[in-house]
């Protein structure tokens, strides 16, 4: 490549010194006058003959420059390649790993503030029964969250089942069975997060229930124990529409 560089400097300097030449030789009718005729024209004929030769010269090596980078080029691009292919073969190898542990061993995890040990195919069974709540399936969300929590009693998923699985049969209609796993929630993990959005549900349930002061105190708990929240808000709305 420094050879190749070397002998395009020099071509290109042949070339300028040729067009220097000839312009000279156009530019000053007084140089001609040292000449016959027919040397000048033959003087002309030599530098262009000269010049193109130069020309094509210089376009060799152009070519031949372009040629190699167009090369290097194409190997760097392959080295790229090759690069990308093994990191993602290395993500792809480590993803499915950490899958087929997951499916197979057993992991502590803390989920929204609660630590504990999940067990191989814990997680899809919770998320499926999220799915189907969300879904609207609103039976098979209750089947999956009362499944769940009948088989995982130590789970750290165990409050957020309880407290869709709360929600899930408010939206059924069962009441009592709402309030059943909402005040479960409650009083196993009363620093939960979920806390204030379950009161919200369980103070509606008994609401529906028939037990008008037993969501009236609800509710009170609500914005007593958790001011400027949205539970506190809604609960609030709530108080006002039961009296």
């Amino acid at each position: 490549m420094i050879h190749s560089s070397h002998a395009f400097k020099q071509t290109l300097l042949r070339a300028f010194c040729l067009s220097a030449a000839l312009v000279c030789l156009g530019a000053s009718n007084n140089v001609w006058a040292l000449f016959s005729d027919d040397e000048a024209r033959k003087a002309i004929l030599d530098l262009r003959k000269s010049l193109a030769t130069t020309q094509l010269e210089l376009q060799s090596q152009i070519d031949k420059l372009k040629a190699e980078n167009a090369e290097l080029r194409g190997k760097v691009e392959v080295l790229e390649k090759q690069g990308d292919d093994i990191s993602s073969s290395q993500k792809t190898y480590y993803q499915d790993l950490d899958t087929r542990l997951g499916n197979f061993e057993p992991r502590t995890v803390t989920i929204e503030g609660v630590s504990g040990t999940v067990q191989p195919g814990e997680k899809k069974a919770y998320d499926d029964a999220l799915k189907a709540f969300q879904a609207g399936n609103l039976k098979k969300a209750d089947e999956g969250f009362s499944a769940f929590s009948a088989k995982y009693l130590q789970s750290p998923f165990l409050p957020l089942v309880l407290y869709w699985s709360g929600n899930s049969k408010y939206a059924n209609k069962n009441y009592a069975g709402a309030i059943s796993q909402l005040q479960s929630l409650i009083k196993r993990y009363p620093n939960h997060p979920r806390v204030p959005a379950a009161m919200v549900t369980l103070g509606n349930s008994q609401l529906e229930s028939g037990n008008k002061a037993a969501a009236k105190k609800t509710f009170s708990e609500i914005i007593a124990k958790y001011p400027d929240t949205d539970a506190a808000k809604d609960a609030q709305q709530l108080l006002v529409a039961t009296k």
